[in-house]
């Protein structure tokens, strides 16, 4: 650690009450993919007050960036997540064009990473909001997002220059196949699962990391939406709580899905309809026979250990 860094830890951690320097995470991987250019991390240049909203995927992200932008703009009706927030680490558009209009930004910057904390650059000055869900829940809705895929999305993201290993295929007709698939396979045809997890899991000591789980946010959403805004340090404006708390329903979503998803929808078929889909947990629960269920949930244990992955069900519950 050099001095400059050595400074720049006691100094948060003075903010945060801390007795002793704090270990900040290190970049140590680029990952690339039909997705993914983590390069991008490298030459981004944070402010004070920078948010980042982290997941696996389909996890309750764009969920957790609608809660921080009616936070930031006190319920406003207009707030297009979508193109507020972009999804830094995605490799399209590229990085010639993203940074420059992430930069021009003038609001309090709330970016959206699927990176694992190790391939991504981690900043003390900024918040960090890390969603998770079951990874059954999660291969649910990928299933969904991925099969309702169009020629523009498999286009742009097979077609466009800079893409590293095999293209992204339609996936087959049974999501009980795609879910065995992605288990056998950890995050195939995506990325992996695991290690997303544990990497934040790994982190959740630090002062400027909060996680949060789907099914707390579905239990509890107001009492959710309170914690975040304290850990970011935003003062809630009661006049517009009941505003807020409506902004952030997922009919009121539903409704409005054309402000969450990418370019308004058009990359899948039934628009943004089809990206802000049904919101629910356990639809796996009727398909996965027990002996996939308990497949995954012992997988699960050995990947994480006892405490991640009881959390990793039901969150704080």
């Amino acid at each position: 650690m050099t001095q400059a860094t050595l400074q720049q830890s006691l100094e948060i951690g003075d903010r945060y009450h801390y007795q002793t320097p704090i270990q900040w995470p290190q970049k140590t991987r680029e990952l690339h993919s039909h997705h993914f250019d983590s390069t991008i991390w490298n030459e981004f240049q944070f402010r004070d007050d920078d948010i980042i909203i982290g997941s696996y995927a389909k996890s309750g992200t764009t969920w957790t960036q609608q809660i921080v932008g009616q936070l930031i703009f006190n319920g406003a009706p207009d707030v297009e997540v979508a193109v507020l927030s972009p999804w830094l680490d995605l490799r399209i558009p590229p990085k010639a064009i993203k940074l420059p209009e992430v930069e021009a930004q003038t609001h309090r910057r709330f970016l959206k990473t699927h990176l694992p904390v190790d391939a991504l650059v981690f900043s003390p000055k900024a918040k960090y909001l890390y969603v998770a869900r079951d990874g059954r829940d999660v291969v649910w809705s990928l299933y969904n997002h991925h099969a309702n895929g169009n020629e523009a999305f498999y286009d742009a993201l097979n077609n466009t220059p800079g893409r590293v290993g095999p293209a992204l295929e339609k996936p087959s007709e049974s999501v009980v196949q795609y879910f065995r698939d992605w288990l056998d396979n950890d995050g195939y045809p995506f990325w992996p699962f695991w290690e997303n997890i544990k990497t934040w899991w790994a982190i959740r000591h630090l002062p400027n990391v909060m996680l949060l789980h789907y099914a707390d946010l579905k239990r509890d959403m107001p009492g959710q939406i309170r914690e975040i805004a304290a850990f970011l340090d935003i003062p809630i404006d009661e006049n517009q709580w009941p505003t807020i708390l409506e902004h952030c329903s997922f009919d009121y979503m539903k409704r409005h899905a054309e402000k969450s998803a990418p370019l308004g929808g058009t990359f899948w078929e039934g628009g943004a309809q089809t990206f802000v889909h049904k919101g629910t947990n356990g639809r796996w629960k009727d398909m996965l026979s027990t002996e996939d269920s308990q497949r995954y949930e012992a997988i699960a244990l050995d990947q994480l250990g006892v405490d991640c992955a009881r959390w990793l069900v039901n969150g704080m519950a």
